[in-house]
């Protein structure tokens, strides 16, 4: 079974070590630290040295999905002291408004395929002129971005093909028309196992679905099922 966990964030939003709790039974090996919010940063920052991690075999960071031109040397400088713990940092690209601090992070930097609201980041082609400015960075694909984009998981092969090698994690969950993130469904599981072969089985595999205490197992299941280690 691959190795899979949740964002904090969809769980608990920025209150993290509620999160944890919440899945203090659940023999989950991976997690990813959600600051998603400029506000969350800080306390994030702040709390990472108390943080009960010794559950996981891999933690990463979810860097703020919004913030201006003036906060990027906060947040910049946030997500290396977190990078030092050896965290990855899940980045997305449209966020990006000077790149060269970000090369700082290498390979711990991790770009995600974005959702069709986004102008960059959706496609293999809109990557690859992100990756050219990164050229260290890895690759974090989300799948629920990519079916939204094109439903027939074309493109979604196609990102899976062209960025295996930078490939750093997953991320799982079923995406709404408005671009939420919600519940796996069945469809969004036979979707997902159309590319389940063209990814390593190593790479973790973290729900961003919005579950309580007592969905956590059966989304768990249900991700295992439409990504299984082939």
């Amino acid at each position: 079974m691959r190795a899979s966990g949740f964002s904090t964030g969809a769980l608990a939003k920025g209150d993290v070590p509620h999160a944890l709790s919440l899945l203090a039974d659940s023999a989950t090996r991976v997690v990813e630290l959600s600051a998603l919010r400029l506000h969350e940063v800080a306390s994030l920052r702040a709390a990472a040295p108390t943080l009960d991690l010794g559950p996981y075999d891999y933690v990463s960071v979810h860097a703020p999905s919004r913030y201006e031109r003036k906060d990027e040397p906060l947040v910049v400088d946030a997500m290396l002291d977190l990078s030092r713990r050896g965290w990855p940092i899940i980045l997305h690209p449209d966020t990006i408004h000077d790149f060269a601090p970000w090369r700082q992070l290498g390979s711990l930097l991790v770009i995600e395929n974005m959702d069709k609201r986004k102008p960059i980041g959706r496609t293999v082609d809109e990557l690859h002129a992100v990756f050219e400015k990164l050229p260290e960075a890895s690759f974090c694909f989300d799948l629920g971005h990519a079916r939204q984009v094109d439903c027939t998981m074309t493109e979604a092969y196609a990102l899976a093909c062209a960025f295996r090698p930078r490939l750093r994690q997953l991320h799982v969950s079923e995406v709404s028309t408005q671009s939420r993130h919600d519940l796996l469904s069945w469809g969004s599981v036979r979707a997902f196992q159309k590319v389940a072969p063209w990814i390593p089985k190593e790479t973790p595999m973290i729900l961003e679905t919005p579950a309580v205490a007592s969905q956590i197992q059966a989304q768990i299941r249900m991700a295992a099922e439409a990504l299984p280690c082939i």
